[in-house]
């Protein structure tokens, strides 16, 4: 499988030639991330045209049903985008600013971080509306964040509230979010945002880093560190494996008509006390590198501790489900399983 760079296209499975024309052309933005990675081993499988976008080297899944062209650009250049989206029938958006240790924690002002998560979106809008009113719409599936709508207090979350967001991370992401929509409004594209919840783990086909705080934690646990929480460890949170997550995203595309013109939430409708999660994480990493478990403490939060790192958030994506028949098959348990099984052997 080679590369391609520009407009010239390069394609592992089907032979592009022989491709039946009625394939829909989906573009995954962001193809090397955390997220996107494992869309892109989700829409392999799929009786599609894929062009997976991203900066650096994509590795393309072996025996991938899909005819799938790995497609390096960097978007924020001039004119990238147009290059990589202008023939697209849908697209994926998962692109994510990546700096330190984490996605989430943004300076306020962070005009790189602005770049990526609003203006990406901005420059994505912008070649549809290039198109002419005779084109077709296309789909955009926006990857958004259940936690664009602020910290509070709600017990379950259901796409009903109001977005308040606080944190600088939050707040470019809605922005990208209503741009998309406003969108849609205006008949430029059709497009939905899925807003994700903690999205976590690693498989055997796993082919980028998760820097979330579950692959944090069982990192810590490998290295024989004491996994540390901000709080007492009754803080909970909706933990939705990658794999489930990445099949939701590729159930959008199927059901784009559906889901056009608003959020959506997902999740797995329950809440884990985080302190029991790094306890199992300390008791499954103990067994596989045959050490006792380390110990999990509550310690003083730091100064960049946001309001919503102290909220529990519960998910309810019923919505969602009744729209694309989706449902998360991982469980927990079987899920940090095959997380410290992934991370031990690397």
């Amino acid at each position: 499988m080679q590369e391609s760079r520009g407009d010239t296209v390069a394609v592992a499975g089907e032979n592009e030639s022989r491709r039946p024309s009625d394939r829909p052309l989906v573009v995954l933005l962001g193809a090397t991330g955390f997220v996107g990675s494992a869309v892109l081993r989700e829409l392999a499988e799929q009786p599609l045209r894929v062009r997976a976008v991203a900066r650096g080297q994509i590795p393309v899944p072996r025996d991938a049903r899909a005819a799938v062209a790995a497609y390096r650009a960097d978007l924020t250049e001039p004119g990238a985008m147009a290059a990589a989206v202008s023939d697209a029938d849908v697209v994926i958006h998962t692109v994510a600013y990546i700096a330190g240790s984490s996605t989430w924690r943004i300076d306020e002002g962070d005009s790189a971080a602005e770049r990526v998560n609003v203006g990406l979106m901005r420059d994505l809008i912008n070649v549809f509306a290039g198109r002419g009113a005779d084109a077709e719409s296309p789909a955009v599936v926006f990857a958004g964040a259940a936690s664009q709508v602020g910290p509070i207090d709600k017990a379950i979350l259901d796409g009903s509230e109001t977005d308040e967001p606080k944190g600088e991370y939050d707040r470019q992401k809605l922005a990208a979010e209503r741009l998309l929509l406003d969108a849609d409004a205006q008949g430029i594209l059709r497009g939905c945002s899925i807003r994700l919840p903690t999205v976590f783990g690693h498989g055997p086909n796993s082919t980028a880093r998760d820097k979330g705080v579950i692959a944090t934690m069982v990192r810590r646990a490998l290295s024989g560190e004491p996994l540390t929480m901000w709080h007492d460890g009754t803080v909970r949170r909706d933990l939705l494996y990658v794999e489930d997550a990445a099949r939701a995203l590729v159930a959008a595309v199927s059901h784009t008509a559906e889901l056009a013109g608003r959020h959506w939430l997902l999740g797995t409708g329950r809440g884990e006390p985080l302190g029991e999660v790094f306890r199992t994480i300390a008791e499954l990493t103990a067994v596989r590198v045959d050490k006792p478990a380390v110990p999990v403490v509550s310690v003083t939060p730091p100064a960049h501790a946001e309001a919503g790192d102290f909220r529990s958030i519960v998910i309810d994506s019923t919505a969602f489900q009744r729209v694309t028949g989706w449902q998360p098959r991982v469980p927990l348990a079987e899920a940090l399983q095959r997380t410290v099984n992934a991370l031990a052997s690397q």
